[in-house]
């Protein structure tokens, strides 16, 4: 197996990420880790995030990754940093991509951004924002209940409808048109996003972006894989059965070969 891009997230959400890393770079392989004993991350404190994000990525060194892709929203605002100070291997994080995407999208100069606690808690969007462009006002709310909803496969119904109403108010009221879907989980209900939001909003989800910037940094280093189609190993820390099961919504297909891997092997 050649070297292969490696991919973490707290648990499932990561897989919209490879999705479309499947889609765009058919022949890489992919090691998924899914941190599914400790997820979510978006309540943990930014020291413990590091640790947990340096641990998953010790994980996949020894697998033989070329290059890592923090999938996770919140070890992407809050992680990302230092643990590029940690290791020489490159590092990609999914805001920079999805904040570029936003600051191309918007039309009225007023951005939303929904995502975790600790993500909205970082501000991490904000600033990627205006540095790319300090006019533009940008409206963050954190939305705690998505990803439980999400992982417990509600997708649709009254309960998240009314939750998603409460949420993106002040998208409304604020007038935005363009949103960022700042976790992965997010896109499973861009649906009700959607609904809520009206087709006139632009709704940014980083996977895409993220998938396209990998392309292009392994391309510039001539690390591309050559080969017809690549091969995907999936690992998490805790239910395999949970998270094989959950698979088929991100990816589209399902899952048999997750494997659990011990909390002291990490």
């Amino acid at each position: 197996m050649k070297s292969a891009i490696g991919v973490f997230d707290s648990g499932v959400g990561g897989l919209t990420v490879v999705k479309e890393l499947i889609n765009h770079l058919p022949g890489e392989n992919i090691v998924y880790f899914g941190d599914t004993a400790r997820v979510p991350y978006g309540i943990k404190s930014k020291e413990t995030v590091i640790r947990f994000s340096i641990e998953n990525i010790l994980f996949l060194l020894k697998q033989d990754v070329k290059l890592i892709c923090v999938a996770c929203n919140t070890a992407s605002s809050l992680a990302l940093p230092s643990i590029r100070h940690h290791f020489r291997i490159p590092i990609v994080g999914v805001i920079g991509p999805a904040a570029k995407e936003a600051v191309y999208a918007t039309r009225n100069k007023r951005i939303g951004v929904i995502g975790t606690r600790g993500t909205i808690k970082s501000r991490t969007y904000e600033n990627e924002i205006r540095l790319l462009d300090p006019q533009i006002k940008v409206t963050a709310v954190a939305c705690p209940l998505f990803v439980p909803f999400v992982e417990e496969g509600v997708f649709k119904g009254e309960v998240i409808n009314k939750v998603a109403q409460t949420y993106l108010k002040p998208f409304k009221d604020n007038r935005v048109d363009t949103l960022i879907l700042g976790c992965t989980h997010y896109p499973i209900i861009k649906p009700v996003i959607r609904q809520i939001m009206g087709d006139q909003v632009t709704l940014i989800d980083s996977a895409k972006q993220v998938a396209l910037e990998i392309k292009n940094i392994l391309t510039a280093d001539r690390m591309l894989n050559k080969g017809a189609r690549g091969k995907h190993g999936f690992y998490v820390s805790d239910n395999p059965e949970w998270f094989s099961g959950l698979a088929r919504t991100f990816l589209g297909k399902p899952i048999t070969n997750a494997k659990k891997v011990e909390q002291c092997s990490l």
